[in-house]
C-alpha cells in the first residue's frame, strides 16, 4: 500500500469510525426498531436542507485542527442536552431530534475533515 494512503488512513481513523458507526446505527436500527430509525433519519434528511447546520458542521470539520475536540465535544453536548431534556429544562426538544442533529453534524464534519486530509497530500 502506498505510504501516503497509509498515513491518511491512520490520521483519519476517527473520521472513518464515525462514518462507519452512523452506517451501523442505520443498519442495526432497521432490524431492531425500524420506525424510530426511519423517524430519526427522515429528520436528519430534513436537517440537511437547513444549510446553516451543514455549514457549521463543515466549518468545524475543516478548520478545527484537532478533530477529537469536534467529535467528543459534539457527543458531550448531545449527552448534556439529553440530560436536560429528561430534567424538563427543554420542553419542546426531543432526544430523537437531537440525535438527528448529532448524525448530521458528525457526518458532515467527518467528511470535511477527510477532505482536509486528502487535500494536504494532493490526492
Amino acid at each position: 500500500m502506498n505510504n501516503q494512503l497509509k498515513t491518511i488512513l491512520i490520521e483519519a481513523r476517527l473520521n472513518f469510525s464515525i462514518l462507519a458507526s452512523i452506517l451501523v446505527i442505520a443498519i442495526l436500527g432497521k432490524f431492531t426498531n425500524p420506525e424510530l430509525t426511519n423517524s430519526i433519519f427522515v429528520t436528519a434528511d430534513q436537517l440537511v436542507s437547513d444549510l446553516y447546520l451543514v455549514f457549521i458542521a463543515i466549518t468545524l470539520g475543516a478548520f478545527i485542527p484537532n478533530f477529537k475536540l469536534v467529535a467528543f465535544g459534539s457527543i458531550g453536548i448531545f449527552l448534556t442536552a439529553t440530560i436536560l431534556i429528561h430534567l424538563k429544562v427543554f420542553n419542546y426538544l426531543t432526544t430523537d431530534y437531537l440525535f438527528a442533529v448529532l448524525i448530521v453534524t458528525l457526518g458532515f464534519a467527518s467528511i470535511a475533515n477527510l477532505y482536509r486530509h486528502y487535500r494536504e497530500y494532493g490526492l
